[in-house]
């Protein structure tokens, strides 16, 4: 094409933000938010979607939330290390809504859309800590959002994400892995590549029949 595609116009008015959140288990009315990464994207010069941007938090648990023992094995996370920079959920929450809201507005959308390894368990996870934080300007869509687990599966054939992304050439840490914001960057590399891999797809329906 011979003019330039806006965030906008690429994703119907919203902004895909990559989100990736550490937990105390699997259940997000019960289970304590540890950990939250976002990624932001955006176009570079030659109309590739990049990463931008990473925002992360270590959080501390809500009062009365359950934690896993099963689980911090899995993240590494020790909640009560005394060197651990952790926040309450509505300060984290109020960090990254700053600046998920600014990039909206530098974007000229409407609001963000979660894109997430297997998106509707951090979306879970986001919106009850939004509604035990007593937050009302959510700028995330509330149930719309992006799988990359679902997109994986369709163009690698994989649907886990250190096996996605060694399909797509992108490599993986298993060392860093379980860290929110790496799991975050590494899905917003994938998220990038597979929505630049359909840009001539996305240029021609904006063509005229």
């Amino acid at each position: 094409m011979d003019r330039e595609i806006t965030m906008s116009e690429r994703f119907r008015g919203f902004l895909p933000v990559v989100v990736d959140v550490e937990t105390g288990g699997f259940n997000c009315k019960t289970d304590a938010l540890l950990e939250i990464g976002a990624v932001i994207v955006g176009f570079d010069d030659s109309g590739e979607l990049v990463r931008r941007e990473t925002i992360r938090h270590h959080v501390k648990a809500f009062p009365g939330a359950n934690i896993e023992l099963a689980s911090l094995a899995v993240n590494g996370i020790d909640p009560d290390h005394p060197l651990r920079p952790a926040v309450e959920e509505g300060d984290a929450l109020g960090r990254l809504f700053r600046e998920v809201r600014r990039a909206v507005r530098e974007n000229n959308c409407s609001r963000a859309i979660l894109v997430g390894h297997n998106a509707h368990f951090d979306l879970g996870f986001l919106n009850e800590a939004i509604a035990r934080a007593g937050i009302k300007r959510n700028p995330f869509h509330p149930f719309s959002c992006f799988d990359t687990a679902t997109l994986c599966g369709l163009a690698f054939g994989q649907t886990v994400l250190s096996r996605a992304a060694k399909a797509a050439g992108i490599a993986f840490d298993e060392e860093s892995a379980h860290s929110a914001a790496y799991d975050a960057e590494i899905t917003a590399d994938i998220f990038c590549l597979i929505v630049n891999r359909c840009r001539s797809v996305f240029e021609a329906s904006l063509q005229p029949a």
